[in-house]
């Protein structure tokens, strides 16, 4: 991209300054000494910047097609477009099973790092800090844009290679992709925790492409990330380029026109978000089908990791009253004055008001604490564990889930990333209701010619690699009734294989190709994490033992009377206490809180019942002492039928 020449300030837009107090939507940045930010006013965008020397406070406001950008593409070419009746019944609902969880309701935390390539950093004047405020730039719209969606991204990192890039950067979008989502598993996860990584590049892709992520990956140790090009002079092009490849992590689909997506902003206007290409003006806003699309992926399991609220102490760019997040010296933080309507904070002071105790989370109610043992958050699958409030924290506890390699599903699957993965589940959404597993000799068939319709993904030269025997179940997924065709949508064929048997007859194998770019996973292959034989899981396209994720040897130490779940700590059953489930106690974990309430009231509510349940099948008084105190409840026969 040409640099950009300043604009030109014209004399008529002053009267349309002074019309601001209309305006609808304000992204942003502030600094010590100077603003950035984009407003959205009377159906145009306006963008504030300060002047290229902006020693002396100087800044620009101006009309947003004067932004110079290039218009450019996802890599991710793949569409789901629904047929009709199958937006909301078939993908995804081929997990009825699960339990719901209040997902729209909760506030889910991205804590989000930020890299920039080497040539990001010689773009930038070879200037760090220069670098660094751009991309807090980014990270700020990318969390004003999700707000919408009752998401936070937090900024919980930057880094910017500014001597030598740390992993191969090249023209190629694919190769850069999983080059910098390898080092992030090998390298940036162990150093730094986090949910989910861009990398920022001044690269220039080959093509129109200026972003790329894999679908629904968010919180896997593999592939929750993503690459955008650094393409506008203005911060918010990356900005809106990073939002919409972390879209693609959360499970969103491109807004296609089939899909008939209903978008509040008319295309001359930007449009959404998630549409296919990107140009002036930016998208700043969720259509329906990326709201449907996450919902879908919430229910499904997707983003396991999001119910926890970041370390305030790791967020990036320092404290602020009205950013939203309790740091040190806030007793509450409601955001801004204008955005507030807690009745327990005061925005101003980020205090809490009158008598409050508490003013966020799901385990504070009417400004005080719910008691302990009292349910914050349902499981959401067969792999999630429940979490209750611990009567100390207005906060539910950070999502635990049952430890990698637990049996699932009536021992049918297991347990991975917190989801139950199986063949059949697989089969259901591609085909349908009615569709199931193929026969091994399916499996082992197919995907032994190593080609686009049968195999175990790609190698490292991006050729299509063939299953061996014992891999077959990790390939490409085959199956038996169904639809006619693919449920998934318009760009999925069927490909079926008839094999002759030995004793005669003929079995029809059903597998599908998607047209899809190179840079998202195939999702006609068998998912990681499912089960592929006795003890046996697909990991990384081998069929490998569980006994590598030591399930058993963590279960072992829960005396019998728990599972371990994914922090290897022991949840209990109700009426035994962790660490171990050998002492009597309220039930849960560590982690979770306890399942039972604990003191007077609880006793009333939880082994009330057990007394009476007694004392009508014995027919004699029952006598049962409080806990932690010396008083004694006893209930006679006449009692129970009062």
């Amino acid at each position: 991209l040409k640099k950009k020449k300043e604009p030109n300030y014209n004399p008529s837009f002053k009267s349309q300054i002074v019309a601001l107090k209309n305006i609808r939507e304000v992204f942003a940045f502030t600094a010590s000494s100077f603003c950035r930010g984009f407003i959205s006013l009377e159906g145009k965008s306006y963008v504030l910047e300060p002047s290229a020397d902006h020693s002396d406070g100087t800044h620009w406001i101006y009309t947003a097609e004067h932004l110079n950008f290039a218009p450019g593409t996802c890599g991710h070419d793949f569409n789901i477009s629904y047929p009709t009746g199958h937006a909301d019944s078939s993908l995804f609902r081929a997990f009825s099973t699960r339990h719901k969880r209040h997902a729209q309701t909760t506030t889910k935390y991205v804590e989000l790092i930020i890299v920039a390539d080497n040539r990001e950093f010689q773009k930038q004047g070879k200037d760090i800090e220069k670098v660094k405020q751009r991309l807090a730039e980014i990270a700020n719209y990318v969390d004003k844009f999700y707000r919408a969606l009752n998401i936070r991204v937090a900024l919980v990192g930057l880094e910017v290679w500014s001597d030598v890039d740390k992993c191969p950067i090249t023209q190629d979008p694919f190769t850069t992709l999983h080059e910098f989502l390898d080092w992030r598993k090998v390298k940036l996860l162990p150093q730094k925790p986090h949910d989910n990584a861009q990398l920022i590049s001044g690269v220039y892709f080959q093509g129109t492409t200026i972003g790329m992520a894999p679908i629904m990956s968010m919180c896997t140790a593999e592939q929750s990330g993503g690459i955008v090009m650094d393409h506008s002079d203005n911060p918010l092009g990356a900005a809106v380029t990073l939002a919409h490849e972390l879209g693609h992590n959360f499970g969103m689909n491109h807004d296609t026109p089939e899909r008939g997506c209903g978008c509040r902003v008319t295309v001359d206007r930007g449009g959404c978000i998630m549409t296919p290409s990107t140009g002036y003006p930016f998208p700043t806003v969720f259509s329906s089908c990326s709201k449907k699309d996450l919902t879908a992926s919430f229910e499904k399991g997707i983003g396991m990791c999001l119910f926890n609220m970041p370390e305030v102490k790791v967020l990036y760019g320092g404290q602020k009253c009205g950013n939203g997040y309790v740091e040190e010296g806030e007793e509450c933080d409601c955001g801004e004055l204008e955005e507030c309507m807690n009745p327990c904070c005061n925005a101003t002071t980020c205090t809490l008001k009158g008598d409050a105790v508490c003013a966020h989370g799901q385990c504070c109610q009417d400004c005080q604490l719910k008691p302990a043992g009292t349910p914050c958050r349902e499981s959401s699958n067969s792999c999630d564990l429940p979490e209750f409030c611990t009567g100390s924290s207005p906060h539910c506890p950070s999502n635990v889930y049952l430890h990698d390699g637990h049996t699932c599903h009536n021992v049918d699957g297991y347990c991975y990333n917190g989801i139950c993965q199986t063949h059949e589940q697989q089969c259901i959404t591609l085909w349908g209701q009615g569709a199931k597993p193929a026969p091994g000799i399916c499996f082992e068939r197919v995907n032994s010619a190593g080609d686009p319709y049968g195999n175990c993904g790609k190698d490292s030269k991006g050729s299509f690699a063939k299953c061996e025997a014992q891999d077959a179940k990790c390939g490409k997924i085959q199956c038996q009734g169904g639809a006619n065709r693919p449920v998934i949508g318009t760009n999925a064929v069927s490909i079926e294989t008839n094999i002759p048997l030995q004793e005669g007859g003929r079995i029809l194998c059903r597998g599908t190709h998607v047209y899809l770019g190179d840079d998202m996973p195939d999702p006609g292959l068998v998912l990681t994490g499912t089960k592929c034989g006795d003890g046996m899981m697909c990991l990384n396209r081998h069929c490998q033992n569980v006994s590598v994720f030591g399930v058993h040897e963590c279960s072992a130490k829960c005396s019998g009377r728990g599972v371990c779940n994914n922090n290897k700590n022991c949840h209990c059953e109700a009426h035994w206490a962790p660490p171990f489930c050998d002492k009597v106690g309220f039930g849960g974990s560590v982690d979770s809180g306890p399942i039972r309430l604990a003191g007077k009231a609880a006793v009333a509510s939880t082994s009330m019942v057990d007394l009476l349940y007694a004392c009508l099948m014995f027919e004699y008084p029952c006598c049962y002492q409080l806990s932690g105190t010396h008083v004694a409840v006893c209930l006679s026969e006449q009692a129970v039928g009062m």
